[in-house]
C-alpha cells in the first residue's frame, strides 16, 4: 500500500470529498465507453422511431430522451471521477444500505411504479429510478472492501465466506419480491465470482454453488410465469408458445435471420414495426443484428469482450501491486457488466430464457445508463491510481 493511499485513509471523509482530484484518463477505456454509448444511441434511435411516432407523436422522442440520459450519465461519471478510491472504500456499506432502502421503497404502494407486471421503479418525475441498478455497483464496492479487510478470514473459515452472502441474501429477497430474478442472478453470480477470486476454499465454494443452483431451480419451477418462460425458450415455435411465452423470442430470431451477413441496412428493420414489442429496450440488439447483420453483431460482442479482458487485466495489475481494493473492484465491475451483457445477448439470440435485463451502455433507460457511467468512472479511477497517473 502506497504512502499516498495511507494518507488518504487517515484523512477524514468530509475532507476527502472536498479534494476533487481529477485523474488522467486512460484513452482505451474512453474509446471503449464512447463507442458503446454512441452505438447504443444509434441503435435505440433506429429501433424506437416507429414506436415513438405512434406513442409520442415524435419519431425522435425516445432518441431525445436517451440523449438527455446520456448527458446525465456523463455528469455522473464526471462527478464520480473526482473522488479517490479510499472514499469509495469507506462508502461501500453506506451505498449498500441506500440500495436496501431503495429496494424496500419500491415495494411500498404509491411509491413503486409498476411496468409490465413488475414493480422495479421509483418515479422522480423526469426519470424513473431503478434501485437494482445502484445495488449492482454497490454490491461490487461492498464486496471489494470486505475481501480486502477479511481476506484471511474468507480463505480460512466458513463464516468469513458466508457473512457477505447472508447480507446479500436480504438484497436478493427484496429483488425477488419485485420480482427481478435477472438482477438477483447478476448480483449473486458477481459476488460468488469475487469470492472465488478472493481465494475461498474450493470445497466451500462447490457446496455453496450447488446449493444456490438448487435454490434457483426451485424458484423457477415454483413460479408459473417463470415456467412459461422456460417452456417458451425450450420450444418457442410450438403452437402454444409462438403467440404466448415464446413470442418475443421468435420475433427476435426472425430479426437475426433477416440480418444475414451484412444486414438489411440501418433503419430498415421489419421487426421493429410492432412485431417485437418495445424493441429499444431489452431486445435492441436483435434489431441491430437485423439491420447490420453478423458483422454488426460481432462488433458489439467484440467491444464487450475487449472491455472484459482489459478490466480483468487491470484487476490483475492492481493485485500484483497489492492494491487489493482496487483489484477486487475492477474484477467485480468487469464481471457485473459481462454477466449482464451475456444474459441480454443470450436472451436475444435464444441461448437463454427471457429475462428483463438491459444491455449495458446500449439499451434505453436512464437508471441503467447512469449505473454504467458510475462503473466506467470507477474503472478509470482505478486505472489512474494503480498506475499513479493522477493530479490535482
Amino acid at each position: 500500500m502506497s504512502s499516498a493511499t495511507r494518507v488518504q485513509e487517515n484523512t477524514p471523509l468530509w475532507k476527502q470529498m472536498l479534494q476533487w482530484r481529477l485523474p488522467v484518463l486512460d484513452r482505451q477505456y474512453l474509446w471503449l465507453f464512447t463507442a458503446l454509448s454512441v452505438l447504443g444511441w444509434i441503435m435505440v434511435t433506429s429501433a424506437s422511431m416507429d414506436w415513438a411516432d405512434a406513442k409520442m407523436h415524435n419519431p425522435f422522442g425516445i432518441s431525445i430522451r436517451h440523449g438527455i440520459y446520456l448527458l446525465l450519465a456523463l455528469f455522473v461519471g464526471w462527478f464520480t471521477l473526482h473522488f479517490p478510491l479510499s472514499l469509495w472504500r469507506q462508502l461501500g456499506a453506506a451505498l449498500l444500505g441506500v440500495s436496501f432502502v431503495g429496494l424496500a421503497l419500491v415495494l411500498i404502494p404509491g411509491i413503486g411504479r409498476e411496468v409490465n407486471g413488475s414493480i422495479r421503479w421509483i418515479s422522480l418525475g423526469f426519470i424513473n429510478f431503478q434501485p437494482s441498478e445502484l445495488a449492482k455497483i454497490a454490491t461490487v464496492i461492498y464486496m471489494a472492501g470486505y475481501l480486502e479487510r477479511r481476506k484471511d478470514e474468507v480463505q480460512s473459515s466458513w463464516m468469513g465466506f458466508f457473512k457477505p452472502l447472508m447480507v446479500l441474501s436480504v438484497l436478493a429477497i427484496l429483488l425477488l419480491l419485485e420480482p427481478d430474478y435477472g438482477a438477483v442472478v447478476v448480483i449473486m453470480a458477481t459476488a460468488m465470482a469475487m469470492l472465488f477470486l478472493g481465494g475461498v476454499k474450493k470445497g466451500q465454494y462447490a457446496v455453496t454453488v450447488s446449493g444456490m443452483l438448487i435454490l434457483s431451480i426451485a424458484l423457477v419451477v415454483t413460479q408459473e410465469y417463470r415456467m412459461k418462460r422456460l417452456t417458451g425458450y425450450l420450444n418457442p415455435w410450438s403452437e402454444e408458445n409462438v403467440f404466448g411465452s415464446g413470442y418475443q423470442l421468435t420475433q427476435s430470431l426472425i430479426a437475426f435471420g433477416r440480418g444475414e451477413w451484412l444486414g438489411a441496412g440501418l433503419g430498415n428493420s421489419m421487426q421493429k414495426l410492432f412485431y417485437l414489442p418495445e424493441a429499444h429496450t431489452d431486445f435492441v440488439f436483435a434489431i441491430w443484428s437485423e439491420e447490420t447483420g453478423l458483422l454488426g453483431s460481432l462488433t458489439i460482442i467484440g467491444l464487450f469482450v475487449w472491455l472484459f479482458i482489459k478490466s480483468m487485466r487491470l484487476g490483475q495489475q492492481a493485485l500484483n501491486k497489492h492494491h487489493f481494493f482496487a483489484a477486487y473492484m475492477a474484477f467485480g465491475i468487469a464481471l457485473t457488466i459481462t454477466f449482464q451483457a451475456f444474459i441480454n445477448l443470450g436472451v436475444n439470440m435464444g441461448l437463454l430464457p427471457t429475462k428483463g435485463l438491459t444491455l449495458p451502455f446500449i439499451s434505453y433507460g436512464g437508471s441503467s445508463l447512469m449505473a454504467c457511467a458510475f462503473a466506467a468512472a470507477l474503472l478509470l479511477r482505478i486505472h489512474a491510481e494503480v498506475n499513479g497517473e493522477q493530479h490535482d
